[in-house]
């Protein structure tokens, strides 16, 4: 298990080329940063809006930029985000483990008590023409301040306490965003909390408890609860379950959003049938097109060979993340990038299987290709956080 990543490998190379100390430690942070990464991130950034320039064409009567336009005000804040990740030390955020909490906690429950609803849920802050959503955000801070908690007590991760006090921590924003309801973005936040127990070095025996015990909570949610008449889930949510488990059951009502996007991934084939040619998108059979289900849209105007682009560049960035893990200069920082890779990787399968069904619909964006500020500049920020853990692992290497 990660507890300091260190090794005496590293110390021998030191011992060998003490030349290379004082280049590496007197480098401009620009020259320390995983360019693949950043290349990477960059190229995510355009295919998003190639995609989005697609799939939103005639979602707007008369206006067919109406929605890149403003994706790319948002590349522009996602960008200054990254950049600002990169600056910061990510000891500061360790220092500022209890207000990174707090500041979780306040915007969670502020959408609770004044946000803007749309669809179901209350999600949403609107911060002039920008409509903020605190979720988005709160994957990042809550992996952070997991991290902080846990690599202070990295000499005590074996007691069963420090863990369990961790998941204790992590329970409260989990709960605040599964009430707005959001239960794709809670079960990112289970992921990640998953992700930074695993890294710390957690006893095996406790993660499997905790596993149990959230199978447990999963089959009173959905089974043992409602047979004693208290319903956990609302409606739509429960029908979005059955259509997963049986989606021929009611193609028109329950089943609707599931069988669309199956017809929209088999009908673009291996080249696509392009933008004009995209009749589940363009004549709105396909719901939320450009959030939700913009992959299945994608599949349909690009095909095969579009998607098969944009999944080996996640590929691609999660790799490099994982890397970036080995080469931390410290506990705390290995866990943050476990933590921010898995929960990417996580919501990526989310959103990807409920649209080929492989996942129930959940309402989880798609990162840099779903159309939305606060995906696209907390996706960007963990990019620059990435980038600002791999700079100065390097450096402490050296």
């Amino acid at each position: 298990m990660v507890q300091y990543i260190g090794t005496a490998a590293t110390a021998r190379r030191r011992r060998r080329r003490p030349s290379s100390v004082g280049r590496a430690d007197e480098s401009p942070l620009l020259a320390r940063l995983d360019w693949t990464l950043l290349l990477a991130s960059a190229a995510l950034v355009a295919y998003g809006l190639w995609a989005i320039g697609g799939i939103t064409r005639h979602v707007v009567p008369g206006d067919p930029n109406y929605y890149l336009s403003r994706q790319f005000v948002f590349v522009a804040v996602g960008l200054l985000a990254m950049i600002a990740a990169i600056a910061i030390d990510p000891e500061w955020y360790r220092r500022s483990m209890r207000g990174v909490y707090v500041l979780m906690l306040g915007t969670l429950a502020i959408v609770l008590l004044a946000g803007s609803v749309s669809r179901h849920s209350r999600r949403w802050i609107d911060v002039s023409f920008f409509r903020f959503q605190p979720s988005e955000f709160g994957k990042l801070m809550l992996v952070v301040f997991l991290a902080a908690f846990l690599a202070d007590r990295l000499d005590r991760i074996e007691d069963f306490r420090t863990p369990l006090t961790a998941v204790a921590l992590a329970v409260p924003p989990i709960l605040l965003v599964f009430a707005q309801p959001d239960l794709g973005s809670a079960l990112v936040y289970v992921a990640a909390l998953g992700a930074c127990l695993f890294v710390s070095g957690s006893r095996w025996s406790l993660l499997g408890l905790l596993a149990g015990v959230g199978l447990f909570l999963a089959v009173a949610v959905l089974w043992l609860l409602p047979a004693a008449g208290i319903q956990v889930l609302h409606p739509y949510q429960k029908n979005r379950l059955t259509g997963f488990l049986s989606p021929s059951s009611d193609p028109r009502g329950d089943t609707y959003n599931i069988n669309q996007a199956l017809i929209a991934v088999g009908s673009g084939g291996v080249n696509g049938r392009g933008t004009t040619q995209s009749t589940q998108t363009n004549l709105n059979y396909l719901p939320e097109s450009q959030t939700d289900f913009a992959f299945a849209a994608f599949a349909e105007q690009r095909g095969f060979l579009g998607v098969s682009g944009l999944l080996l560049l996640y590929l691609l960035v999660v790799w490099r993340g994982l890397k970036i893990v080995t080469v931390a200069r410290d506990g705390f920082s290995a866990i943050v990038a476990a933590g921010v890779v898995f929960a990417f990787v996580f919501q990526i399968f989310v959103n990807v299987g409920m649209t080929i069904g492989l996942a129930p619909v959940t309402g989880i964006t798609l990162p840099f290709v779903s159309v939305g500020g606060s995906s696209l500049i907390a996706s960007m920020a963990m990019i620059g956080l990435l980038q600002g853990i791999h700079a100065r692992g390097r450096q402490r290497r050296a």
